[in-house]
């Protein structure tokens, strides 16, 4: 079916420049971010794995991971009744239906919407910001997405720790400055992160962002991986950047 079939007055469908896939976006409320592209590619699922990203918003994680794993399934988990609405329609889009679900339904019950122990693999983008750091409008999209408005940390960790197997992955991208804090709501949820990586917005500034792995049960040990820089220059993506978007990509 053409893509105007499963477009809404005001959205487009932006080309991910992978395996054709496109996904449906509307710039008035929100769009992903490079927050959620380098997650996609940090996170690992074995084939055959089945995987959830709580707080998926419009899809975009599930559907780049279904490029770029062997994943049996993969559902997204989104309390917007609008943005899961225009999630599984880029699922439908990229004819995915048989692969990812989305469900609509709020992460603080996720224990209660999937049964326990029953993902290999969750990854998520959650809000960075503390519920009143700056918040202007807590019922705009982009401030939900943004700050602990509808679910804080803990209500993420907690889902992670009830609903991987012994042994499984949690995969999320933060701040750095809320290392410490992350660090002791993971292990209070029994998942302990295992790897890091820092990413920088130029080599010579300070990091903006951490991704980290974290395993259900794993014993105390972590690997910190190489600096990820995203610009060389401004308005000019370093070479593993590129690498990961592809060279078609805008800056």
């Amino acid at each position: 079916m053409p893509e105007e079939t499963f477009l809404k007055p005001g959205e487009k469908a932006d080309d991910l420049q992978r395996g054709g896939l496109k996904i449906i976006q509307d710039p008035r409320k929100f769009c992903f971010g490079i927050d959620a592209v380098l997650l996609s590619h940090f996170a690992a699922a074995a084939d055959g794995a089945k995987v959830l990203d709580l707080g998926t918003g419009t899809g975009i994680i599930p559907i780049l991971m279904s490029a770029m794993t062997g994943a049996e399934h993969l559902t997204g988990l989104e309390i917007s009744r609008e943005m899961a609405d225009m999630a599984a329609r880029s699922v439908a889009m990229n004819a995915l239906d048989e692969r990812i679900s989305i469900v609509q339904g709020d992460i603080r019950e996720a224990a209660r919407l999937f049964p326990a122990a029953s993902f290999d693999v969750i990854t998520s983008n959650p809000p960075y910001m503390k519920r009143n750091a700056g918040l202007t409008n807590p019922g705009d999209a982009k401030a939900i997405a943004r700050h602990e408005i509808l679910c804080s940390f803990d209500d993420v960790a907690a889902a992670a720790g009830a609903l991987l197997v012994n042994g499984g992955w949690f995969y999320l991208v933060h701040r750095p400055s809320r290392l410490p804090e992350l660090f002791g709501t993971l292990r209070k949820y029994a998942l302990e992160p295992k790897k890091m990586r820092l990413v920088y917005p130029f080599a010579d500034h300070a990091p903006t962002m951490v991704l980290l792995g974290c395993v259900r049960g794993g014993r105390p040990e972590l690997s910190v991986g190489s600096p990820l820089v995203v610009y060389d220059a401004p308005g000019v993506y370093s070479r593993e950047i590129h690498e990961i978007y592809g060279p078609e990509w805008p800056s």
